[in-house]
């Protein structure tokens, strides 16, 4: 157990030891994986805090259910009475005619338009909160409720959150495939830096190999270097990804000002900077083990 932990920890010190040397590129080998990740990132973050916020907008869908122009008062106690026992409506609220009418005329924007009219054009109403908030199940209510008798419209606009959750859906998917692509870049660019660490150190391993050297023992540095270089770049790209929402902030602070609104995007959660790090460590490493391993196998070949 100390003899490995021994060639473990020589291993380390060599290959710490050679970024401090090269430390210029080892920082630019940071900054090129952590601006290649931050972008995906952002992406997932966004959609995300979209996500948030069209959940939020559909948290009171409601319902607008207006009667005949001739329904009596008992048809619109009928039809409340119904409300009161639908096991899918958590609540309802009556406006009579009348009701309606006489707001219509103390606002002055319709005060003008409603003094023309000789008679009260607008009928009673009920306006239903569902119990249920997928948009299918609201339209199912919506159909059974233009079926009661003394209904004449019920009124829902639902096209608008089916149109939002697909492109919310879209984008989720489209940064999946972003990830995935990035991810075969990254595997790429660590993997052609690690070849050409082991060109420059190829007498070195020939050396190595040739007073009894395992393949082990001459993967070990690289594949260190690779989780090293997969550590900074998924550090670079968190704190990148804190400053671009940081960042947003400030714009939409000011937009949200204008609506009255507090609304911010939330900052990405420790699970997501910890998924970075951990994705980026494992695909680092992936491309300096395909890397080592051809250049072992090239060697042993010859």
């Amino acid at each position: 157990m100390k003899h490995w932990l021994n060639q473990h920890t020589q291993a380390l010190g060599l290959v710490l030891k050679r970024m401090r040397k090269n430390l210029l590129a080892t920082l630019l080998m940071f900054i090129v994986m952590g601006v290649t990740l931050s972008l995906p990132g952002t992406l997932y973050v966004i959609v995300e805090n979209l996500n948030r916020l069209a959940g939020s907008m559909q948290t009171d869908p409601q319902i607008s259910l207006f009667l005949k122009l001739d329904a009596d008062r008992s048809t619109a106690a009928a039809i409340g009475k119904k409300l009161d026992a639908h096991p899918s409506v958590r609540a309802h609220r009556f406006i009579s005619k009348d009701t309606a009418w006489e707001q219509i005329q103390q606002d002055a924007e319709t005060a003008a338009v409603s003094a023309s009219l000789e008679r009260n054009p607008l009928p009673d109403a009920y306006f239903v909160t569902p119990e249920i908030l997928q948009p299918d199940e609201i339209e199912a209510l919506q159909a059974e409720l233009q079926q009661w008798e003394g209904v004449e419209l019920a009124q829902l606009d639902t096209s608008w959150i089916k149109r939002l959750n697909a492109l919310l859906q879209l984008g989720k998917k489209g940064i999946l495939v972003l990830v995935a692509l990035l991810g075969i870049a990254l595997i790429v660019i660590i993997g052609n830096t690690i070849r050409l660490q082991i060109l420059t150190q190829r007498e070195e391993i020939e050396v190595s190999k040739l007073i009894g050297a395992t393949d082990s023992f001459i993967r070990r540095p690289f594949l260190y270097a690779g989780t090293i270089y997969g550590l900074g770049g998924g550090l670079v790209a968190w704190l990148l990804l804190i400053g671009i929402i940081r960042l947003f902030n400030l714009s939409i602070a000011d937009l949200a000002e204008l609506y009255a609104s507090g609304y911010r995007l939330d900052l990405p959660a420790l699970e997501t900077g910890i998924g970075i790090v951990a994705g980026t460590v494992l695909l680092s490493w992936l491309g300096s083990y395909i890397a080592v391993n051809r250049s072992l196998s090239q060697l042993n070949y010859k």
